[in-house]
């Protein structure tokens, strides 16, 4: 069936992949130029090399798409949801509507730009015109490189060779105007593409939390730039000042263009001089996911290979040997409470404090020896913003087999990151409220307080909360050792 445009125009289609939003969005705008009536398409595809989504993402995406095809179904725009491999589900659309052109915003993952490359050349050898944008990163990943021509792989001076382009950065784009082409009759409805648990279904805590789609993007940066922003480099550490954007699943989906955001706290700094220091601190927040996005299109393994290839040798301890460790890692029952608490907080809400995320992972493939890749899986399939650069570029930051990566020396003590960062213990009694009643002095070593505290917070140990399943003196003496293997092997 070919169904054609308004009065006989062809339209465009606009092809919706981690872009779901109307404002600033360089495919929407450009395709809504030509004139042209519009079909917005979106297709879930979850083979051909691309990772599949975990858990949480799914249940954001299906609320995030349900956001856009109510935005775009006010302005007459049809969203057309269709799944399986891209490479047919999308020329096969575009052939029903007898569409002219094809927009979409670029993405850097190796698999993504193959599959993008042949259905451009598939297009364009058809007399279909097809257009990608950047409308996902502040620097494309070609545009900034060390002197020799390398991409670089230590982040300051990455951030700091980005002020260039930079300074010249667009304007975000409004919302265009836009004309639908007619309903064309094609995909499924969204509850078909099966993305929300349903038995059971363990998404209370997530609805709780958050609010997917374009305004609730807006309503978060709103708030973050009214209340937060003027406090965030001397609050982002501490997990339970609720200082920091929680822009992250928001931008990982697209649902606001990090152009938007980063101009938008550089407004607020010409506003307020004296926020000139936070401002430039958040600002390099973005650049850090502006690196890892780096890191993964020059570095396509990124997923799974060390970057640093000498942790090819690390002795990890096998699965079976820290397969109860882990299980008590990933279901908050350490015996640590700064761990359990961020651990805890991940499986309610799908999201994690930044600070809270070093700790957990420092723990897992520092204190108890576990390759990071199981923890990264373990965020993939928990975490909303989980995304193939951030997710995978952080826990090989941790682990110390990365780029930039933070010295496999530096093991973050989980009892004193505890007292500097969370020193009255308000995050651990909301996330472990077994230990609520404890005093401060021993909330993040428990195992320290005499019987009789214990006892009037009542807290029993290895009953209500757990022993350490590591001594943190041992595990750290543990890790050295095992690091200095790497230096004598490199010798």
């Amino acid at each position: 069936m070919v169904v054609g445009g308004r009065e006989g125009v062809s339209p465009v289609v606009v092809w919706f992949r981690d872009d779901l939003r109307l404002a600033d969005n360089p495919a929407l705008t450009a395709a809504a130029a030509t004139g042209r009536p519009l079909v917005a398409l979106f297709c879930l595809d979850e083979g051909g090399g691309r990772r599949p989504l975990g858990g949480a993402a799914r249940w954001w995406l299906h609320h995030s798409l349900a956001s856009l095809g109510r935005d775009l179904h006010a302005r007459g725009v049809p969203l057309v949801l269709v799944r399986g491999p891209a490479e047919g589900a999308v020329p096969a659309v575009v052939q029903a509507t007898n569409a002219a052109e094809i927009h979409w915003n670029r993405r850097y993952d190796e698999a993504g730009r193959a599959v993008d490359a042949g259905l451009k050349a598939r297009f364009e050898a058809d007399g279909v015109r097809a257009t990608s944008h950047n409308g996902g990163l502040l620097v494309e990943p070609w545009t900034v490189s060390t002197k020799s021509g390398q991409f670089f792989k230590v982040f300051s001076p990455f951030w700091r060779a980005a002020q260039d382009p930079l300074a010249a950065l667009r304007q975000p784009l409004p919302v265009p105007e836009m004309t639908g082409a007619p309903e064309p009759g094609l995909g499924e409805p969204l509850e078909a593409l099966g993305l929300l648990p349903t038995k059971p279904d363990w998404s209370g805590g997530l609805r709780e939390t958050w609010q997917p789609g374009e305004a609730g993007a807006r309503e978060r940066l709103a708030e973050f730039l009214d209340h937060r922003l003027s406090h965030y480099a001397d609050r982002r550490d501490v997990p339970a000042a609720e200082a920091t954007s929680e822009l992250s699943p928001h931008l990982r989906f697209g649902e606001i263009g990090v152009v938007t955001v980063y101009r938008a706290a550089a407004h607020h700094g010409d506003a307020n001089p004296a926020d000139a220091r936070a401002v430039a601190k958040f600002q390099s927040e973005l650049g850090w996911r502006e690196f890892s996005h780096n890191l993964l299109y020059h570095f396509p393994d990124l997923g799974w290979r060390n970057f640093q290839d000498r942790f090819d040798a690390f002795p990890w301890r096998g699965e079976d040997e820290a397969s109860a460790d882990v299980a008590a890692w990933r279901q908050g029952l350490t015996g640590y409470p700064i761990v359990d608490a961020g651990m805890r907080q991940l499986w309610r809400t799908g999201g994690l404090h930044n600070r809270v995320r070093m700790i957990v992972a420092s723990f897992l493939v520092k204190h108890l020896m576990v390759h990071w890749r199981v923890g990264e899986a373990w965020f993939w399939d928990t975490l909303v913003d989980a995304d193939p650069a951030n997710n995978t570029a952080s826990w090989q930051w941790v682990a110390g087999s990365g780029a930039d990566a933070a010295p496999y020396f530096r093991i973050f003590n989980p009892i004193s990151q505890g007292e500097k960062f969370d020193p009255d213990g308000a995050y651990v009694r909301r996330w472990v409220p077994e230990l609520a009643r404890l005093p401060a002095k021993h909330i993040h070593s428990p195992w320290t307080a005499p019987g009789e505290v214990l006892a009037r917070a009542g807290v029993a140990l290895g009953r209500e909360y757990p022993h350490p399943i590591v001594d943190h003196d041992a595990a750290r003496h543990r890790a050295l050792a095992a690091f200095e293997t790497l230096r004598s092997n490199a010798a």
